[in-house]
Parts: structure tokens; C-alpha cells; sequence
């Protein structure tokens, strides 16, 4: 894994004047080199996407359909080939990232039903009053026009998928922008994207630089930006083009609350170890991993040590061993940060049980109690893996306590009682609630985002394709009805 990589320019490999190198976070070895498109080259696909826009709407559903199947073909016959890939550029364990490449085949196959059913059309009788006799409304929708989708470091391939596959499916020419920590999984897709017969121009894979994206954004010709990454970037994104439709995805606090009824030892067993594990895959650089528990205090005393045993028990290490657990951030600098969030919390007053270390990238899994809501740890996305763990009195305080995040991405309730499961639906300010397990469970059809300062809009690929398009009516004049 240490060629150079083109980008993809309106469907064909191209390469700049500029490359960059990507390397491994956990040994510092090279992964590849990846080309740089010029400005030039940018506009050349800008533009590109722009004329082909009207042709690429009209292509027969089936055509498209058939592109994404495609795709999901061949990420299922190059799986290892690829997971290999996203551990070495990533740091992700090798496991994880197996299941990462899984779960961008079920995007594309997804996006090729929904292709096949989308947009059906919608009837609508008129003459409900005298003026709309003989009047029929039919509504369809339409794509906005092409889509810059901007992918983040801790899925490259399935979130780009997330951007790619529903665009393709509605027909809306797209430009994905990999991060560029991790941008050889999205060249990738970029091959089984050519061997397809999608118009050129239809979509490019651009390794554009961070400091050259605001010309890219400010685009007039680009009407739809879906993000997904960090929160202040994502806004000054948005208000820098406020006539823009964006979709911005912006990460989480998740919260995993503990009710007095999972009580069994078996409930709290289980409780713990989907807590451990899912506060800490991916190195816990997920929007939706577990960053806090609430636990009843009728439970708390018995599930603490069961927290902290089965976190201690993850294996940490070489992200290629199909053993680990837990491998590196994706830089030796997030690791610092995280170091020093964790540092400043245990000053503060946290009480540290376990983890607190860092080697190089890889932080120590950590478990904190006593959190004080004032430090860092406590309001903002740590986005490593550490998890605090508090006590609370009775259902309304928990709620309370998932509330008074600024974020609401998706919070996980432990409890048997439908009726608390139908209150916590209610009164939970996130964009999703998940009964019985932590809030890092996502299915990639269903529909996804936050409430609050987790973004706005939502993915899951037919809410990405609603996204994508808005309504257009037509209104049929002189029909019997």
C-alpha cells in the first residue's frame, strides 16, 4: 500500500502539480501518496457536474439502479482488500473495519431499491373547491442540482458512501471531498464508480485541500452541501452560504442512561459491556460511541465495577490483529487532546478508575466519575475513548441530565418498561432514541442526525435523497375526474 493515488475528475483518474502523503497512526508507516487537483482541475469538475446535471436527472431509473449495484458487487468481492485499506489509513481496528465495509454495501444496495421506487408520484385531487373542478395535482420530485458531499476521517468509506449513494440514486451529479487523513478509501470507491456507466461528469472524487474548500463551498453551481464533521466548521460552513440547502451532521455527547428497572445481574452485565465496548470502537472516535452514563442510583453501586472491569478487559493495540479492540486515534495530536481534556477534568476533581495514559496515538481506554460539569470533558464531543459515569435519582433527573448537553445526536435508554421507553421518546431533545442499548446503534436506512447543536437535516439514504431534491407540482387542467 504505498503507490500513488489519483483523484477522480468528472469519472477519469487525474493527477496535479502537488501530492501528500498518508500514513499509518499507529506505526507512522506510509500508506500512499495521494494527488492534489489544481484549481483548475477543480473548476474543470465543478463545471462538469453543472452541465451534466439536467442528462443525469433524466437517466432511466434503472440505469442508475444498476450503477449502484454495481458498486455493491464489487465492495463485496474487494471487502478485505479494502478493509485493509481503512485500518492502515485510519487506525481502525481490523474488525471494525470489516463491518465498516458491510455497511457501505447495504448503502448501495439500499440506494439501488430506493432508486428503483423513488419519486412514484403523488396525486392529488383538486376540486376539492368549485375553482379546481376538473383540476388534477400530480408531485414529484426533483434533484436541487449537483451535491458537494464533504466525508469525515472516522467512516472514509462509509460516509462517503452516505454521500455517493443517494445522489447517484435521485440523479444529482456529486463532488466528494475526503478528509485528507483518510482519502484512499473514497479514490477507491472511485474505481468501482468507473466501471459503471454513469454519465461523465456525474460524480468526482477530490482530495482538495481544507484551506482551498471555502471557493469550493461559496459555488453557486454546487446548491447542496452535505457535511459531516466537526461542529464549528459545519456552521461557519452554513452561514457562510445561507442560500444554500446544507445537511450537516455535527457529532454528539451521547449519553446511555441506566433506569432502576435494568436491574438483574444479567441487565447489568450486558449493560456494561455494551457500554465498554461502545465508548471506546473506532478509539471512540464515533459521533454516536458513549461518552456518558447515567445510572440510576438504585443500580449504580453494582454496574460502576462492571464498567470498568469490561473496559479494562478490551484489547488495545495493532489495528491489524483481528484481536484488538481498540486501536489508535487518527493522529498522534487528537490523542494529545484528548490527553489534555482528560487532565484537565481529573484536576478539576474527576476521579479516575481507570485508563488516563497515552502511547503516541493510542489513549488508554478511561473511565471518570465525579465529573464536573464546568470542564471540557463534560459539554463538548471528546471524540476518544473516555467515558464518565454519574448517579442520578429516578427517570425525570436522567432525562434531565441527557438534556442539558448542547448536542443531541442520539441517547441509549436501558429499561424494560414500554411506557418509559414512549416517555423517553418524548422527552429526549435527540434525533434518535434507542431502548434496550447504547445510542451508538445506527442502521444505515433509517433516518439520521440531530437535534440541537448536532447538525441539521438528516442521512439514512431515502431521507438523504428527500434531502437532495425538493417537490415540484403539476397541475393538470380540463380532466373528468
Amino acid at each position: 500500500m504505498t503507490s500513488t493515488h489519483a483523484f477522480w475528475l468528472a469519472g477519469r483518474q487525474a493527477t496535479g502539480e502537488d501530492s501528500f502523503d498518508v500514513t499509518n497512526p499507529w506505526d507512522g508507516r506510509l500508506v500512499g501518496t495521494v494527488a492534489v487537483p489544481t484549481e483548475a482541475q477543480t473548476e474543470e469538475a465543478v463545471a462538469a457536474a453543472y452541465a451534466v446535471r439536467e442528462e443525469f436527472a433524466a437517466t432511466p431509473a434503472h440505469v442508475r439502479a444498476a450503477a449502484l449495484d454495481h458498486v455493491v458487487r464489487r465492495l463485496t468481492e474487494r471487502t478485505e482488500e479494502i478493509a485493509q485499506l481503512i485500518s492502515a489509513e485510519n487506525g481502525k481496528p481490523i474488525k471494525w473495519a470489516r463491518g465498516e465495509v458491510g455497511r457501505a454495501v447495504s448503502v448501495f444496495r439500499f440506494a439501488a431499491e430506493e432508486a428503483r421506487r423513488f419519486n412514484g408520484g403523488d396525486a392529488q385531487r383538486l376540486d376539492t373547491d368549485a375553482g379546481g373542478t376538473g383540476r388534477l395535482g400530480l408531485t414529484r420530485r426533483f434533484p436541487r442540482g449537483p451535491v458537494l458531499g464533504i466525508a469525515p476521517f472516522n467512516f472514509p468509506l462509509n460516509l462517503s458512501a452516505h454521500k455517493v449513494a443517494p445522489a447517484i440514486a435521485v440523479g444529482a451529479p456529486i463532488i466528494l471531498k475526503p478528509a485528507p487523513a483518510t482519502p484512499i478509501s473514497a479514490l477507491v470507491l472511485g474505481e468501482l464508480l468507473a466501471e459503471t456507466d454513469l454519465p461523465a461528469g456525474s460524480w468526482s472524487v477530490l482530495t482538495v485541500p481544507n484551506d482551498k474548500m471555502p471557493a469550493l463551498v461559496q459555488d453557486e453551481r454546487l446548491p447542496v452541501i452535505s457535511f459531516t464533521g466537526s461542529g464549528p466548521v459545519g456552521y461557519s460552513i452554513m452561514e457562510s452560504v445561507p442560500r444554500k440547502h446544507c445537511t450537516l451532521e455535527l457529532g454528539g455527547n451521547g449519553a446511555a442512561v441506566v433506569l432502576g428497572d435494568w436491574s438483574t445481574d444479567e441487565d447489568l452485565d450486558r449493560a456494561a459491556s455494551r457500554i465498554a465496548t461502545f465508548s471506546n470502537y473506532q478509539g471512540g472516535q464515533s459521533c454516536i460511541s458513549v461518552q456518558r452514563v447515567i445510572a440510576d442510583t438504585s443500580v449504580y453501586d453494582r454496574l460502576l465495577p462492571r464498567i470498568v472491569a469490561a473496559v479494562e478487559a478490551l484489547v488495545t493495540g495493532d489495528p491489524s490483529d483481528a484481536a484488538t479492540d481498540v486501536g489508535p486515534l487518527v493522529s498522534e495530536d487528537a490523542a494529545r487532546r484528548v490527553e489534555a481534556w482528560v487532565d484537565e477534568a481529573v484536576a478539576a476533581g474527576a476521579t479516575l478508575l481507570t485508563g488516563g495514559k497515552r502511547d503516541g496515538a493510542t489513549y488508554a481506554p478511561t473511565v471518570l466519575t465525579d465529573l464536573p460539569d464546568t470542564t471540557t470533558l463534560a459539554g463538548e464531543e471528546v471524540f476518544g475513548p473516555v467515558l464518565s459515569v454519574r448517579r442520578t435519582d429516578g427517570e425525570a433527573e436522567a432525562f434531565a441530565a441527557v438534556n442539558a448537553s448542547k448536542y443531541g445526536l442520539q441517547a441509549g435508554v436501558f429499561t424494560h418498561d414500554l411506557q418509559t421507553a414512549f416517555r423517553a421518546h418524548r422527552a429526549l431533545e435527540v434525533g434518535g432514541v434507542v431502548i434496550g442499548d447504547v445510542p451508538s446503534y445506527r442502521a444505515d436506512q433509517m433516518p439520521y442526525g440531530g437535534a440541537k447543536q448536532s447538525g441539521v437535516g438528516r442521512e439514512g439514504v431515502r431521507y438523504a435523497m428527500e434531502d437532495y431534491t425538493y417537490e415540484r407540482v403539476l397541475v393538470l387542467t380540463g380532466l373528468a375526474l
